[in-house]
Order: C-alpha cells, then structure tokens, then sequence
C-alpha cells in the first residue's frame, strides 16, 4: 500500500476527502462543546472542510491511492503560520461565537498537556482517518507506519493527541505510549501519545 504526499489534487477530490474526514470527525469528543451528536454534525463538517484545507495547504496531508486512508502529520520546525492564520480567521466566520468560545476554553484547559515532548522538535499526527468502508482492513495501521518512518528519520518524537480512549487504545497497539492523561472541566479526557524509534 503506497502513501504519498496529496497535492494538487482537483477541488472535486479534494471535497471528497474533506467529506470522509469531516464525517469521521462528527462523533469525536474533541467537538462536544459543538453539542450532542446530531447537533454538532453540521458545524462539525464545516470546521474539519477549514481544518483539513490548512493540513493540505500545510503540505502535510497524505493518503493512499484511492484516498480512502488519509492521515496528516508535521514537522513542528515546518509548521507554516500563514495557513494556520487563514484557518483561524475562517473559523471565526464560521463557528457561532459562544461556540467558539466554549470550544477555545476546553483548548486552553487542555494545552500544554504534551509539552513533555512537544517543547521540543517532533512531529505532530494531525489526524488519521479511513473511510469506513475500508475500515480493518490495515489502512490505518500503515497509515501511522508512513508517519513513524517520518519520525526516526528525521530523528524526532511522533506525537499522537487524541480525546477518544479508543483511539488511544488503538495508537497503543500500534506501539505508542500513553504518557499522559488530562480531565478537562467538561468530562472529556485528553489523551497524550508518543512513539519513538528508540522503543
């Protein structure tokens, strides 16, 4: 299974993949400010279309072939500030304020809580994500495979942050540790994850 670089790929393409990770997204804890499951899908949709655009503009999106696995991770010495401004900006625009604010105070709470390593260079997983109907069948795990052969060559930490315990489990069985866990003030848990070349 081949994992390159997405890049210039057609507006068309590109709104199918956004699709998958926005849909892939809506049940994920990291958006229960946004409200219950059926209400969050809409606005969930539309901040992962923004978020995912700063991952491609980032040149940081990777996929399979057939993009039905898609993951995205960066070097944090690479990270671009112009399309992280851009994504804030159109986040603004399109998340109601009290939202946002909610959203951003749950942020606040859980920032910092991987600065055991990322004060230091690594690489960030942005997200991983396989189209459901793909799904078990060792897309993901490859996925992560491409992100840790990143990571020991350029010598670095990958970091995997995630407020799913499921997914935490998964990124365990893949070989990562779990080396911290932070209760934010709305119940939801932020799990902290690195893999090194050295384990």
């Amino acid at each position: 299974m081949e994992i390159t670089l997405i890049d210039n790929v057609s507006k068309s393409e590109l709104a199918e993949i956004k699709k998958m990770i926005g849909e892939a997204f809506i049940t994920n804890e990291l958006f229960h400010e946004f409200g219950d499951i059926n209400d969050r899908k809409e606005l969930v949709m539309k901040y992962m279309d923004i978020y995912t655009d700063y991952v491609y503009e980032s040149k940081a999106l990777y996929g399979t072939e057939n993009h039905k696995g898609i993951v995205g991770f960066i070097h944090s010495k690479k990270a671009s500030v112009y399309p992280q401004l851009k994504m804030l900006i159109r986040l603004l625009k399109v998340i109601p304020f009290k939202t946002l604010k909610k959203y951003m105070s749950h942020i606040k709470q859980i920032t910092g809580s991987n600065k055991q390593y990322a004060t230091k260079p690594h690489i960030d997983i942005l997200f991983v994500c396989v189209d459901k109907e793909y799904q078990g069948k060792g897309y993901a795990r490859h996925l992560v495979e491409v992100a840790k052969k990143y990571a020991e060559e350029e010598s670095v930490p990958l970091l995997f942050d995630t407020d799913m315990e499921r997914y935490a489990q998964i990124y365990q069985h893949y070989g990562c540790e779990l080396y911290n866990q932070t209760l934010a003030s709305n119940g939801v848990t932020r799990y902290n994850l690195v893999w090194t070349s050295d384990k």
